[in-house]
C-alpha cells in the first residue's frame, strides 16, 4: 500500500456530501435511474454528481467552502438543477435515510469495478445497503489532530444521530427504531465507532494492515461514523442519517463544523483528554437509533441521564462562540429547534398513523423537501 499523506488544512473548510434516493414520480418507490439523470447534466458538472453502490441512490457534494452559507449557496444551486432534471424525467428525490417500502433485494447494483468488488467481498451484507446517509468534512491542520478529534468527537455523535434520525421504516414494516439506517451499517465489517487511535501513525498502520492482509480492497472500505480523510485533509464524521430537508441539513452541518473547531482548539491550548468509556458511547449510539430526538442520553461526565434536548441547548451555548467565528452561529441555533422536533422519522410515522399509506408518506415529504414547487421546474 502506498504511504498515506495528510494533506493538512489551515483552516476548518467545510465539504458536504448528500446521498439523495431516486424515486419514481408515480409509484414513489425507488428508481435506478442515476445513469439517466447524470446524462442530462453538463459534462463538467458531473464530478459534483455521483453514483453511489446503488443506481437508485445520487451522491451530491459541494465544492470546498468555508462557512455554512458557503455550502448552502453551493446546495441550492445543485439540488435545483437536480430537481429540474429529475422532473424531465418523471423523478423525484428522497431526503431520508431509508426508503419506507422498497425492497432492497430489487435495487440494482451500479456496474462498477469496485463496486462489484465490494458486492463479491461483502455479498449480502453490500446488496442490502440501500440507505442513505449525510456526511460532512471538516479541514483540520495534521493527521495527529484528525485523529485526536475523532477519538474527542465520539461522545457527540449519539446527538448527531438523533437530530438526524429519518429511517423508522424497513421494506414497508415499522422497525420501532428512529434510525434502522445505523443498524443496517453496523452489518459492515469496518462500520460504527472507530477503534482507539493514539496517533496518525498508528491510523497509518492499521489501515496498511487491514489492505495488505486483504480484510478490506481499498481504505475507502473503512466506514466508522467518523474518520480521518488523509486526501481532503479533514475529519469526516459520517454517523448521521439523511436528514429530511436542506435546512436541517445546513443546521447539523454547522454543529458539526463547530464540534471540530472548537476541539481542534482545546487541542492547541492543551486540553485535558477526557476519557468516555467506549460503552457509553455504544449505549448513546443505541438510544438515539431507537428513539432519535426522543431519546436520554448519559451525561459522560456527570453519568446522569438527560434528553437530547437537555444536551442539545446545552451544546449549543458552549459551541456559540465557535459558531460565531465561523459565521454559522444562525445555523447552529436552529438545532435547538431540530431537537424539540418533529424530526423527519415522527414526520413519516405521523404521516403513516393518518393516512395507513406508505406511498402518502413518500410523496407528501418528497413534496415538502423540494427547493422549489413542481410548477417553477418547468
Amino acid at each position: 500500500m502506498t504511504k498515506l499523506v495528510f494533506n493538512s488544512n489551515d483552516s476548518p473548510t467545510l465539504g458536504v456530501e448528500l446521498e439523495l434516493g431516486i424515486l419514481d414520480g408515480q409509484t414513489m418507490e425507488l428508481s435506478s435511474s442515476v445513469d439517466d439523470l447524470l446524462d442530462l447534466l453538463p459534462a463538467g458538472q458531473v464530478p459534483c454528481f455521483k453514483p453511489e453502490l446503488m443506481q437508485s441512490c445520487l451522491e451530491v457534494n459541494t465544492g470546498i467552502c468555508h462557512t455554512v452559507a458557503e455550502a448552502e449557496a453551493d446546495l441550492v444551486a445543485k439540488v435545483e438543477q437536480i430537481e429540474r432534471v429529475a422532473e424531465r424525467l418523471g423523478l423525484r428525490l428522497w431526503w431520508g435515510a431509508t426508503h419506507p417500502f422498497s425492497l432492497w433485494s430489487q435495487q440494482q447494483v451500479t456496474p462498477d469495478e469496485r463496486y462489484q468488488q465490494l458486492v463479491n467481498l461483502l455479498q449480502e451484507m453490500a446488496r442490502r445497503l440501500v440507505t442513505f446517509g449525510l456526511h460532512v468534512h471538516v479541514g483540520v491542520d495534521s493527521g495527529d489532530k484528525a485523529v485526536m478529534i475523532c477519538d474527542r468527537i465520539m461522545r457527540h455523535l449519539p446527538v448527531l444521530l438523533a437530530l438526524s434520525s429519518s429511517s423508522p421504516y424497513w421494506e414497508g414494516r415499522d422497525t420501532g427504531l428512529h434510525s434502522h439506517r445505523s443498524k443496517i451499517m453496523e452489518g459492515l465489517p469496518t462500520a460504527g465507532l472507530p477503534t482507539l487511535m493514539r496517533n496518525w501513525s498508528e491510523y497509518v498502520w492499521l489501515v496498511s494492515h487491514m489492505v495488505d492482509t486483504g480484510f478490506i480492497n481499498t481504505i475507502r472500505e473503512i466506514w466508522w461514523d467518523v474518520r480521518p480523510h488523509h486526501n481532503f485533509g479533514t475529519v469526516e464524521v459520517r454517523v448521521c442519517d439523511m436528514p429530511g430537508n436542506l435546512q436541517d441539513t445546513l443546521a447539523i452541518t454547522a454543529l458539526i463544523q463547530s464540534l471540530v473547531k472548537a476541539l481542534s482548539d482545546e487541542i492547541d491550548q492543551g486540553a485535558y483528554q477526557h476519557d468516555c468509556h467506549p460503552m457509553m458511547v455504544r449505549q448513546n449510539i443505541w438510544r438515539a437509533c431507537r428513539f432519535g430526538i426522543h431519546a436520554e442520553l448519559v451525561d459522560s461526565f456527570t453519568h446522569q441521564v438527560r434528553p437530547v434536548s437537555e444536551v442539545v441547548e446545552q451544546l449549543v451555548d458552549t459551541l456559540r462562540p465557535t459558531a460565531q467565528q465561523l459565521d454559522c452561529a444562525t445555523y447552529l441555533e436552529q438545532c435547538v429547534e431540530l431537537a424539540a422536533g418533529p424530526s423527519s422519522a415522527d414526520r413519516q410515522l405521523a404521516i403513516f398513523a393518518e393516512t395507513g399509506e406508505m406511498l402518502e408518506v413518500v410523496r407528501r415529504l418528497s413534496d415538502r423537501s423540494r427547493l422549489n414547487p413542481p410548477e417553477r421546474l418547468a
